[in-house]
């Protein structure tokens, strides 16, 4: 088969996912339109309307193997895309406004949560290795935490799987729950994105918590978000060093569980520790910043970020699978939940620290 035929099948494949995304998204739309139209105002954005849609559609139905490729595309590469273009909208001015004190105190909030959310995860007999994997997960970036950290500290299949059962769920629930508490404590947008950028999981997610509340309030979210995101790798180091008897211990029955086998100890490479959009975001930024991209250009590329976000919301809720929260344990659905609300109590500790 010729290299032209190979792409061209690829291609086809991606097909039947991303009509779907593309379905969800647009009745996401239609949906925000129609609240709009009846009551003056969109109460869910079609961001958060394709979440709940994506999610109400897999809980119902589990879309067969064909549907994965185009699915998978949304809810990585093309948000990852979203997330470079959101990088034209942001200045320097944004940035340098954040300032010293915000970087050092996400530094700090993500140091104590994942102490604090460890020392949970012991109070409540988990493993240790699980109980590292939810620390790193809930402090600093989700799945991808769980994923570049369990090789490090020689966690198996069974911890992985365990600890980011909940994670998806419990991401949606805090994407629509945090606007309600931004208005309940009167926060500012800088305040409120600063909120968001410390607590939710994903970048994604983020952007769908933040979108509805305004530019800046995403914007800062954002920027947040990515601090936070870099703060994988000084982990990842730091475990690394301290972690020799934890990767060497066995605590586990089976070598072979759920989701495979234990990973292969060592650093993970380096494009997990600092994801190529991260290095995009802040290229657009800095174009941004030097009058690079021209004024025309701006709001065609605001539009491409934000009909992409819904798209990939769209996704993400096609991935959520509510069960999850059974599957879990309650351990562990204590311990995630409790280290969430922990980090957020940090969370709104530096934000009264700060001001804004």
């Amino acid at each position: 088969m010729s290299s032209h035929a190979t792409t061209q099948r690829r291609a086809l494949q991606l097909v039947p996912g991303l009509l779907l995304c593309i379905s969800i998204s647009l009745a996401a739309v239609a949906l925000q339109h129609a609240e709009e139209a009846l009551t003056g105002r969109a109460w869910l954005e079609a961001l958060v309307l394709a979440i709940i849609l994506g999610t109400v559609i897999r809980t119902a139905w589990t879309p067969p193997a064909r549907w994965t490729p185009g699915i998978d595309l949304s809810a990585k590469f093309l948000l990852e895309v979203a997330v470079v273009l959101l990088g034209a909208s942001l200045s320097a001015q944004t940035i340098f406004a954040a300032g010293l004190p915000l970087l050092l105190g996400i530094i700090a909030t993500v140091t104590l949560a994942i102490l604090a959310s460890y020392g949970l995860g012991r109070l409540f007999r988990l493993p240790r290795r699980m109980a590292v994997l939810i620390a790193c997960g809930n402090s600093i970036c989700g799945n991808s935490a769980i994923a570049a950290v369990a090789p490090v500290i020689g966690a198996d299949g069974d911890d992985v799987a365990s600890s980011i059962a909940f994670t998806a769920v419990l991401g949606v629930v805090v994407v629509l729950l945090l606007p309600l508490i931004g208005v309940a404590l009167a926060l500012t947008q800088h305040s409120y994105g600063v909120l968001a950028g410390l607590t939710v999981y994903a970048v994604p997610q983020v952007l769908a918590a933040t979108m509805p509340v305004g530019a800046l309030a995403t914007q800062v979210g954002t920027l947040v978000k990515l601090v936070r995101v870099l703060m994988l790798g000084p982990v990842v180091v730091v475990l690394a060093l301290v972690a020799t008897k934890l990767r060497e211990e066995t605590d586990e029955p089976a070598p072979a569980v759920t989701a495979g086998e234990r990973p292969r100890s060592g650093l993970p490479p380096l494009h997990r520790l600092v994801p190529w959009f991260i290095i995009g975001f802040l290229l657009m930024a800095a174009a941004r910043s030097l009058a690079l991209i021209p004024e025309m250009l701006l709001g065609p590329v605001a539009t491409a970020a934000s009909w992409l976000t819904i798209l990939s919301m769209a996704a993400l809720g096609l991935g959520v699978d509510v069960r999850a929260v059974a599957r879990a344990g309650l351990r562990v659905t204590l311990v995630v939940t409790l280290s969430l609300m922990v980090l957020a109590t940090i969370a709104l500790g530096l934000i009264s620290a700060i001001g804004r």
